[in-house]
């Protein structure tokens, strides 16, 4: 048996174990004209896939999706870490609420909530974990503190750019991965429903050059980075978004990372003006993955239809959201530059957060067998995919940008 037979086998057994039917591209392109109601529409989720009907893998039975079941009403309460002003990211969640409806002929409808209707922006996870929601949608790294595995679904730092992580997602194993992750320790199931590309290096008070400068400095910043920053003398705090101007401009932080040049305006930093030192890259984020999470009970007793309408929505979502962000920071970003000093870490600054990255990481796998579990290989995906990038990718885009 080859080892890509032995990966679709693991993958069916998880699936099989998980109560997961992950349908074919074929089967889902079907189920998404069948599912619209109208031809247009179906012509549009067929196409997406770069295929039609007959380009799937006929011994691909076993996940075919059945489209003769009675479809129900359904409607679902969404909890989402964000607020309604974001735009961008909120925005990812209203995205796939309502394509799953027009998949499903408005027979499944998702009311996307912001933060603090239902539960606070930190606590979506849990809530969806206990019951206390049909779903949720949120980044999974706000949950490190209740395994550091939760990083991977969002972004390590060091780690993947946008369209790498996604390769690690789909294609490369990831997604069964981290299912099979939360299936045991949280009994849910997610999909990627949102992405960023790679973020800012965030809002300084003052002038970093040295790891000196990090003496003392009180950051706004989630999950491992936090640890970095704190290693290197600085300390992590963790607020949500919305409190960053504030806390700023009172003085309980004095730096903070949220995204990039769209949010960043949305959030009100341009208020503080010049007073703002705007740092790059974003080395914890360099690609950044939302997702939705459901209560794997509730998602077995969904019908197949509805399955795969989620699969598909969460699979839209995410692509449009990283393309609206593409068109948008641009335009930011030009407004951020009339007002704000757009710094480069200096290099003895990236050398130390990248050192302290790896030790950070081989601290946690050295307490945590299921980190280490996945860090490995993960490594070993990412410098692969790095080597190519770098190849393919940086030399162009050296040439792209020359003056």
């Amino acid at each position: 048996m080859t080892t890509e037979e032995e990966n679709v086998l693991n993958r069916r057994s998880f699936l099989s174990k998980a109560g997961v039917g992950v349908a074919g591209v074929a089967a889902s392109a079907t189920v998404l004209a069948a599912c619209s109601g109208s031809s247009s529409s179906g012509g549009e989720a067929s196409g997406s896939d770069g295929g039609d009907d007959s380009g799937g893998d006929s011994s691909n039975d076993d996940e075919t999706v059945t489209l003769n079941q009675e479809t129900p009403d359904l409607e679902w309460e969404m909890g989402t870490s964000w607020p309604t002003g974001l735009v961008t990211i909120f925005g990812a969640a209203e995205l796939f609420a309502t394509e799953v409806s027009r998949l499903t002929g408005g027979k499944f409808k998702i009311n996307a909530r912001p933060a603090g209707e239902i539960v606070g922006g930190l606590d979506v996870l849990p809530t969806v974990r206990d019951g206390g929601m049909d779903m949720g949608h949120t980044a999974s790294y706000y949950y490190v503190g209740l395994s550091p595995v939760q990083q991977f679904g969002t972004a390590v730092p060091f780690g993947l750019t946008q369209r790498q992580h996604n390769a690690w997602l789909y294609e490369g194993g990831g997604l069964e991965i981290l299912n099979a992750f939360y299936a045991e320790e949280h009994g849910i199931i997610s999909f990627p429903a949102g992405g960023t590309g790679c973020q800012m290096g965030g809002w300084f008070t003052k002038e970093i050059n040295t790891v000196a400068d990090l003496q003392g400095l009180k950051m706004r910043i989630p999950g491992l980075a936090g640890q970095v920053i704190t290693n290197l003398g600085g300390e992590q705090v963790s607020i949500a978004g919305g409190e960053i101007l504030t806390s700023i401009e009172t003085g309980a932080i004095d730096a903070a990372e949220f995204v990039g040049p769209v949010d960043d305006l949305i959030l009100g930093l341009d208020e503080l003006g010049s007073q703002l030192f705007y740092y790059h890259p974003g080395w914890w984020e360099p690609g950044t993955t939302l997702e939705v999470q459901i209560p794997l009970d509730k998602w077995n007793d969904l019908p197949d239809q509805y399955q795969a309408a989620i699969e598909n929505a969460a699979a839209n979502a995410h692509a449009r959201t990283v393309a609206k962000y593409d068109v948008l920071n641009p335009e930011a970003l030009q407004k951020i530059k009339g007002f704000a000093e757009i710094r480069e870490f200096s290099p003895e600054l990236m050398t130390a957060f990248k050192t302290e990255t790896e030790a950070v990481l081989d601290k946690v796998a050295s307490e945590d067998g299921k980190f280490a579990e996945i860090l490995g290989p993960w490594r070993q995906f990412r410098d692969g995919v790095s080597e190519w990038h770098g190849l393919a990718e940086r030399s162009y885009l050296n040439q792209q940008t020359a003056q």
